[in-house]
């Protein structure tokens, strides 16, 4: 896993989007950051699942502006084929893929496009063989905000 860098194309992970808002400091992103399809269907999933109608405003807009701020990299077929390196990587680390299922598809994405994924949850990639991950400092865990987020994942 490497250290926090700006570099070129960076895939931002869900968790990374949803606390985009919250991250100080610019250069712990990639000088391009993206997302992939993945995350923009992770993202569309909050506003559905919402128990109060505050959270699903929040969530939608969520939804709205990660829509308005990227052109998403899609999951195509190199990126299915990667899905099983991917899978076969996570069960020989012991884990399961389907408890993972959208970081999963999100590395395979990235490691498809040779992109690296930037997230504040490095450990939700743990095991995943061949993935350029770069761990971004949370802004919450961190104590730059000890504010929970109104919008989480669903997964």
């Amino acid at each position: 896993m490497s250290e926090p860098r700006a570099a070129g194309v960076g895939l931002l992970d869900t968790s990374t989007v949803i606390l985009l808002p919250r991250i100080t400091d610019p250069g712990v992103l990639p000088d391009e950051p993206t997302i992939s399809t993945i995350t923009l269907a992770e993202l569309s999933v909050g506003p559905l699942v919402a128990s109060t109608d505050a959270e699903r405003a929040a969530r939608q807009a969520h939804v709205q502006q990660a829509e308005a701020d990227f052109d998403p990299i899609p999951f195509d077929a190199a990126a299915a084929r990667t899905f099983g390196r991917v899978a076969a990587s996570l069960h020989r680390a012991g884990r399961k893929t389907s408890a993972r299922a959208y970081d999963a598809l999100i590395a395979a994405v990235a490691i498809a496009n040779d992109v690296p994924v930037h997230t504040v949850n490095p450990d939700d990639f743990a095991g995943i063989d061949e993935l350029d991950l770069v761990a971004i400092p949370h802004p919450i865990r961190n104590g730059h905000d000890r504010q929970r987020p109104t919008t989480r994942s669903p997964a």
